[in-house]
């Protein structure tokens, strides 16, 4: 599999992937290939792009602007430039199967610990402070089980972090630290998602 772009989620009638700022003009050309000459409109959740057939595809990007705005004439050269910032990360995936915690610098895994069973949240969250008060965290990448997650999260130990906003969270099966590369690249592409054009 194609390492550099998530293999699309199905979810009725629509698809989801997840494109890395590099290769999103390609990805864009290839939409209008498909469907005909697009047209750019900014919705609330992201950027809009219109087909001539009817087809969309709602591009999101990985984190708020936060006063650091992508450049570009178009509204897609704008948000691959802001995908492609490099912004600090906190991952924290967590299954009963384990946990792997680490820091990030954009894609780049700073430092990390996992864990092949999961440890009560409060130790958990001890080797994710550790982690992550070492590094700059300016967002929270969670994934695994929600509520395990929320609560490694909600322990004290984190309590400096709690104002961090999350980004997407990630579908992981098995935290471990052989996943946290793919992880954070997922954390920092472009998530598109593609409706086709009415019957």
């Amino acid at each position: 599999m194609d390492r550099r772009a998530s293999a699309p989620h199905q979810s009725s009638g629509n698809r989801t992937a997840l494109v890395p700022a590099a290769r999103l003009q390609g990805w864009v050309d290839r939409f209008a290939l498909s469907h005909g000459p697009v047209r750019e409109d900014f919705d609330h959740d992201g950027l809009l792009l219109r087909a001539a057939n009817g087809a969309t595809a709602l591009l999101k990007a990985p984190w708020p602007a936060d006063g650091r705005p992508g450049g570009g004439r178009t509204g897609v050269d704008r948000l691959a430039s802001l995908a492609n910032q490099e912004r600090g990360l906190g991952l924290l995936l967590v299954r009963k199967g384990g946990y792997a915690v680490a820091a990030a610098s954009g894609s780049t895994i700073l430092a990390s610990k996992s864990g092949n069973r999961f440890l009560e949240a409060k130790a958990t969250a001890e080797h994710a402070a550790r982690i992550f008060n070492d590094h700059r965290v300016e967002y929270i990448v969670p994934g695994g089980d929600r509520v395990l997650v929320d609560q490694v999260l909600a322990q004290p130990v984190l309590r400096a972090l709690s104002g961090r906003a999350r980004l997407a969270f990630l579908d992981v099966q098995a935290p471990k630290t052989a996943v946290l590369a793919k992880a954070a690249a997922d954390a920092c592409a472009v998530r598109i998602t593609v409706t086709d054009p009415p019957a």
